[in-house]
C-alpha cells in the first residue's frame, strides 16, 4: 500500500507496521496503516457497523461519517496521528487511532508522551480477538514513536471494550468521570502483558491447526477427469480414510453434466458447490494455484492443503511466487500448509483425515509426526507400521511457507490425543519461538526433533526463512536446554518416539538386564555404560527359558527398588524337541505384557533377534490405567550414591548443581511432575506397549533419551532464577549511557569493537573486573609497567593472530625480576616479529588455578547465547563447550559448568584442589544479565578466566557494540513474513 505524497509530509509510510496475524477462531486477517486512499473502505466498514457499536464509539449517534470525518481518518502523519486498520479480503473490520495529547487533553506533539485511543470492530467480527491484536500493534506503533500511555474514555455499557483494556495485561488506572469510564494504561510491557499475549498467540496458532486437521468438508482441488494423478489419489485416500465430514471433487474441466468422481459430488469451482467447505486441498500446476485460492478464499474456505510444486525450491522466480501464494491467502483469512506438502492425516475416530499421497493411514496412536520432508514422511510412517505403532496425526508441510513446526507445537501442547510430538526440521524459521514453545511443551509432553541440513550453512531450496549462524553443536545444547530429546537419524527418533509413547518415564539411570542370551546381555550391558546409565550385572536365564520364565523374571526386576528400567532380550528358545522355537513372539509378548501390567509402573523395552511376530504382539493395544494390583515404583531402599547429569557421562566425579534431584536414588524417585498430558497418557490407548529393537544400541540410546528428558522434567519443576544482584555492583542505566556514548549519534550497522580500557569499563559497571593490562612498545617501557604492577608478572603479546595462543610462544609467566623480563621480551620479538607487529602488554600475575572461557554473543535468529569451556586448544579442537540461552538463571550457570566433558578439572580431578564454581557461576550470571540488559552488546569473551580455590581473574576481554537487532518475540504477534 503506497501513501501519496499527501500522505505524510513528515513520515514515510511505515511498511514495517503491516502485519499478518491469527484471530481467535483461527482464522488470518491482515494489520496495516489507513492511507488516504482507503476513504471508500472505510466509509463501507462503517455502513456496516451497527448503531450501537457506533453510539459506543462516539457516544451519539452517529449515523454516517460527513466528508470531513473521512478526511480525519484517513489522513496521519504516522507520529502524533496513526490509524491501524485490521483488513479481510482487502476490507477493513476494525480500526482504532491515537491522537498525541498534552497533560489537558489536546492535540500535541512530541515531547507529549500520551494519546487518546479509539477502537471500532464490526459486529460481525467482534469475539473474534481483533480489538485485543490491534491494541497489541498499536501499542507497539505508540511506543516507537516515543507514547508511554494511552488514554480512553468508554461508556459504562461497553464492557466489551473495558475487558479488551483489562485483560491486556499492562499497567492501568480507571476511574468515572461525567458518566464515562476514564482507562490510562501504561504500554510499557509487563511480565503479565507478555503472558498474556503468549497465551493467545497460543490458543490462535492452536486453533488455526484444529481447522486445519479437523474440517467438517474437505474440497480437492484439481481431481483429474480420469484415474491417476495427484488430485485424484488424494480423492481416493480422503475416501478410503473413511472421512467422517462431506467431500467434494473439484475441476474446472469438468463437463456441466458431470454429478460426480468417485462417487462425491463434482463442480468445475469451489463457488458452485453452495456449502461451507472447511478445507481444500489444491492440486493444479502451479500457474493455475492463485485462481484456485481466489475461489476458496471467496467462497469461504477456512485452510489450504497445496500439495502442487513449483515454488520457492525451484529458485528465485519460485519463492516470489511463494510469497505470493502466501499473501494472497492470508488475505482471505486462510492457512496453508505446503505448497510442495505430502498432505496431513487425522486418525481421530470423529474425523479419519487422509488428505495426503499415502495410500493407506496409519493406525491410530498418540504420537504426533510433522515433518519437512515427504520423503523423510513416507520412510517414518512405513517404519511405524512395519513396528505396529499409530499416529495421532501427520503433516508433511513441504516448504512450510506459512504453518510450521511451531504452529503444531501450539496445538500439541494442549491436544489431549497426542503424548509425544516427533518432528523432522530443515530449517528453523524463528528459534526464538521454537525454543520457547518447545520448552513449555516438552514440560508436559516429549519433544523429539531430528534436525536435517545440519552442516550445509544454509537452508534447503524451498526454505525461504533466515538463516541461523550459529554451529549445529549450540543449536543442539539449546535445544537439550529446553526439555527436547535432540537425536540425530529418523530411526533414532522413532525408537525414542516408540519407548516415550507406551511407556512411563524412568526415575532414574539405573537399569536392569534380563535374558536367554548371555551375549546378548553383555552388548546390552555395554551399551548402558557409554550412554551413562548404571546398568545392574546381566541376568542369564539360559537359552532353556521359556515365555513363563521371561515373566517371572521380568516381575522379579520390576519389583526389585534398585532398578529404574528394565531391558529384557530375547533370542529363540529351544523348544521341547530340542528345536529352536522361532515362531513363538506372540506367546513370549503375551507373558511379558502380563508381568509389565501388574508390576511397579517402569520402563520395558525388549531387544531381540530372528522371533517372528514379538515387535507386533508387544505393540498390540493394552489398557494403559493403571491395572489392579500395579503400583508406582517405590524409592530404592538402598540410595545409590549421588551422580552428576547424565549429559557428560564422562565425568563422574562431577557433583550435581545445588538443589537438583539425583539421577537415581532416593532422591530420583519422586515421579516426573503431573501434567494434563500424562494423564491423558495414563488412559491412552499406547501406554502398555512395549517397544522392540532389533539392535541392543538402539533400545538403550532411546531409554537412555527417556532417562535424561525424565531429569530434565524434574529440573524443569523448579527450573531457578535469574538473581537480582546488588544494585552498588550493577549499575544499569550507567551503563547504558555509557553504551550510547560509545556508539555515538549515529552507530554503525556492523558495530565496532571496544579498545581494552572500553571494556574494562563498561564491565566494571556489572561488577566483573578485568585485570589491567599495559602497553609495552619498547623493553623499558615494559621494565617500568612492571615496577608500577609489582612482580612477578607476565608478558602476553596481543595480536590477533597470537591472542590466546600460549601453545605459539606468545605467553611469558611469572617473570620474578626485571632481568626476566628483558630477557622474554628479547626472545619473544627474536621469535615472533617486531613489536609493533605482537603488541605486547605487561600484566600482574594471577593466583594459580584453571583457565577457563565465558563467552555471550547475540544470534539474529536465536537470541543470546551464553557458553562456556575451559580455555586451550583441546577444549576447541574437541569442541567441548556447554551453551545456555540468556537470561540464565542460577541453575543453568550451575548446571552450564558440569556439562563439559573437562568439568571434572574443576571440581579436584586426579588429586587436584577443586577451585571456585560459586565464584564462576556468578560472573557467568553477570555476563548473562549484561547482555540481556542491553542487546546493543553483541559480544563478549573473556579469555582467559583463571578460576582459583578463592576467587578468580579476569585477565583478557573484548566487547563489541551494536546498534541491537530487532527482538521478534517480544513484539506484537505476527505471522512470520519470509
Amino acid at each position: 500500500m503506497e501513501p501519496t505524497v499527501e500522505q505524510s509530509p513528515h513520515h514515510a509510510y511505515p511498511d514495517h507496521w503491516e502485519a499478518d496475524v491469527v484471530l481467535r477462531d483461527g482464522g488470518t486477517a491482515r494489520v496495516r496503516p489507513i492511507t488516504t486512499d482507503d476513504a471508500d473502505r472505510l466509509v463501507s466498514f462503517y455502513e456496516q457497523v451497527s448503531d450501537e457499536s457506533k453510539y459506543y464509539r462516539f457516544f451519539a449517534p452517529y449515523p454516517r461519517l460527513s466528508a470531513r470525518d473521512v478526511h480525519r481518518f484517513t489522513h496521519h502523519d504516522y507520529v502524533d496521528r496513526v490509524g491501524l486498520a485490521v483488513t479481510i479480503g482487502g476490507e477493513f473490520i476494525a480500526t482504532v487511532r491515537f491522537d498525541r495529547i498534552d497533560g489537558r487533553g489536546r492535540p500535541a506533539s512530541a515531547p507529549a508522551d500520551e494519546a487518546e485511543v479509539a477502537f471500532l470492530v464490526q459486529d460481525a467480527h467482534q469475539g473474534r480477538g481483533v480489538a485485543s491484536a490491534l491494541l497489541e500493534h498499536i501499542a507497539a506503533v505508540a511506543r516507537e514513536r516515543g507514547i508511554r500511555r494511552f488514554a480512553a474514555e468508554v461508556l459504562p455499557a461497553n464492557n466489551k471494550m473495558i475487558k479488551v483494556f483489562r485483560d491486556a495485561g499492562f499497567t492501568q488506572q480507571r476511574s468515572f468521570e461525567d458518566g464515562s469510564v476514564h482507562l490510562t494504561l501504561d504500554l510499557e510491557p509487563t511480565a503479565e502483558s507478555l503472558a498474556v499475549q503468549r497465551a493467545r498467540e497460543q490458543r490462535a496458532e492452536a486453533r488455526s491447526v484444529q481447522r486445519l486437521l479437523a474440517p467438517g468438508s474437505v474440497a480437492v482441488v484439481g481431481v483429474g477427469r480420469a484415474a491417476g494423478g495427484v488430485g485424484r489419489t488424494v480423492l481416493r485416500n480422503l475416501l478410503g480414510s473413511g472421512f467422517t465430514g462431506r467431500t467434494y471433487a473439484v475441476n474446472t474441466s469438468f463437463a456441466e453434466d458431470l454429478g460426480t468422481v468417485e462417487g462425491v459430488p463434482a463442480h468445475r469451482s469451489v463457488g458452485e458447490i453452495g456449502e461451507q467447505v472447511d478445507l481444500a486441498v489444491v492440486a493444479v500446476p502451479a500457474d493455475r494455484v492463485p485462481e484456485a485460492v481466489a475461489d476458496c478464499g471467496e467462497h469461504g474456505v477456512q485452510g489450504l492443503v497445496v500439495l502442487s510444486a513449483g515454488y520457492a525450491e525451484r529458485g528465485a522466480e519460485g519463492r516470489d511466487r511463494q510469497r505470493e501464494l502466501v499473501r494472497q491467502a492470508r488475505s482471505y483469512g486462510m492457512r496453508i500448509i505446503g505448497p510442495n506438502a505430502f498432505g496431513i492425516i487425522n486418525t481421530s475416530e470423529t474425523v479419519r483425515l487422509n488428505a495426503s499421497l499415502a495410500p493407506e493411514s496409519p493406525r491410530a496412536g498418540r504420537i504426533g509426526l510433522f515433518t519437512q520432508s515427504g520423503a523423510i514422511g513416507i520412510a517414518v510412517l512405513s517404519g511405524l507400521h512395519r513396528r505396529g505403532a499409530g499416529l495421532s496425526a501427520f503433516i508433511s508441510a513441504g516448504n512450510r511457507a506459512d504453518v510450521s513446526g511451531n504452529d503444531f507445537l501450539q496445538y500439541w501442547f494442549e491436544d489431549q490425543g497426542t503424548d509425544v510430538a516427533l518432528l523432522y526440521l530443515e530449517s528453523l524459521g524463528n528459534p526464538r519461538k521454537f525454543t520457547r514453545l518447545a520448552r513449555r511443551t516438552a514440560a508436559v509432553k516429549p519433544v523429539v526433533v531430528v534436525k536435517g541440513a545440519r552442516h550445509s550453512g544454509s537452508n534447503p531450496p524451498g526454505h525461504a526463512v533466515p538463516v541461523s549462524r550459529i554451529p549445529d553443536a549450540t543449536v543442539s545444547a539449546l535445544m537439550r536446554q529446553a526439555g527436547v530429546i535432540r537425536v540425530d537419524t529418523v530411526t533414532e527418533m522413532v525408537d525414542a518416539g516408540l519407548l516415550l509413547a507406551g511407556q512411563p518415564l524412568p526415575d532414574g539411570p539405573r537399569v536392569a538386564i534380563l535374558g536367554n542370551s548371555e551375549s546378548l546381555g553383555l552388548l546390552t550391558y555395554d551399551a548402558c555404560l557409554a550412554e551413562g546409565l548404571r546398568p545392574r550385572p546381566p541376568r542369564d536365564l539360559t537359552t532353556a527359558a521359556g515365555p513363563r520364565d521371561f515373566r517371572d523374571a521380568l516381575a522379579e526386576a520390576l519389583a526389585d527398588r534398585t532398578s529404574d528400567a528394565v531391558i529384557v532380550t530375547a533370542i529363540p528358545w529351544v523348544g521341547e524337541d530340542g528345536e529352536a522355537e522361532t515362531g513363538d513372539g506372540e506367546v513370549l509378548a503375551a507373558a511379558l505384557r502380563e508381568a509389565a501390567a501388574t508390576g511397579p509402573a517402569k520402563p520395558v523395552a525388549v531387544v531381540h533377534v530372528e522371533m517372528g511376530g514379538l515387535a507386533q504382539a508387544l505393540a498390540a493395544a493394552t489398557s494403559t490405567a493403571t491395572p489392579p494390583g500395579r503400583r508406582p515404583a517405590a524409592p530404592a531402599a538402598d540410595p545409590a550414591p549421588p551422580s552428576q547429569p547424565l549429559a557428560p557421562p564422562a565425568a563422574p566425579d562431577v557433583p550435581r548443581p545445588p538443589g537438583a534431584p539425583e539421577a537415581g536414588g532416593a532422591g530420583s524417585g519422586d515421579p516426573v511432575p503431573d501434567a494434563p498430558a500424562a494423564e491423558a497418557r495414563a488412559a491412552g490407548p499406547a501406554a502398555g506397549r512395549i517397544p522392540a529393537y532389533p539392535a541392543a544400541e538402539r533400545a538403550v540410546r532411546a531409554l537412555a533419551e527417556a532417562v535424561k528428558y525424565a531429569q530434565w522434567r524434574r529440573h524443569a519443576a523448579a527450573p531457578g532464577k535469574v538473581p537480582e544482584f546488588l544494585g552498588d555492583t550493577i549499575d544499569e542505566h550507567g551503563t547504558a549511557g555509557l553504551i550510547e556514548t560509545l556508539l555515538g549519534p549515529a552507530p554503525d550497522p556492523r558495530g565496532r569493537p571496544l579498545t581494552h580500557d572500553e571494556a574494562r569499563e563498561l564491565l566494571a559497571r556489572y561488577g566483573v573486573t578485568v585485570r589491567s593490562a599495559l602497553p609495552a612498545p619498547d623493553p623499558d617501557t615494559a621494565a617500568a609497567a612492571a615496577a608500577e604492577l609489582g612482580y612477578p608478572v607476565a608478558l602476553k603479546t596481543t595480536a590477533p593472530h597470537l591472542r590466546h595462543r600460549a601453545d605459539l610462544g606468545g605467553v611469558r609467566l611469572d617473570l620474578a625480576n626485571e632481568n626476566a623480563l628483558r630477557r622474554s621480551y628479547d626472545e619473544l620479538t627474536d621469535l615472533l616479529g617486531t613489536p609493533a607487529e605482537l603488541r605486547p602488554v605487561v600484566q600482574a600475575m594471577a593466583p594459580r588455578g584453571v583457565d577457563t572461557v565465558v563467552r555471550a554473543s547475540i544470534d539474529a535468529a536465536a537470541g543470546a547465547v551464553l557458553s562456556f569451556g575451559l580455555a586451550g586448544a583441546p577444549s576447541e579442537l574437541l569442541g567441548d563447550t556447554a551453551h545456555r540461552l540468556v537470561p540464565a538463571t542460577d541453575r543453568d550457570a550451575a548446571e552450564l559448568i558440569r556439562s563439559i566433558r573437562a568439568a571434572p578439572v574443576l571440581f579436584g580431578w586426579r588429586g587436584s584442589a577443586p577451585v571456585d564454581t560459586a565464584a564462576l557461576e556468578e560472573l557467568l550470571l553477570r555476563v548473562s544479565r549484561l547482555v540481556d540488559d542491553h542487546p546493543e552488546v553483541v559480544s563478549v569473551a573473556l579469555e582467559p578466566v583463571v578460576v582459583a580455590t578463592q576467587g578468580l581473574t579476569v585477565l583478557g576481554a573484548s566487547v563489541r557494540l551494536a546498534p541491537p537487532p530487532a527482538r521478534s518475540d517480544l513484539g506484537p504477534r505476527r505471522l512470520p513474513s519470509y
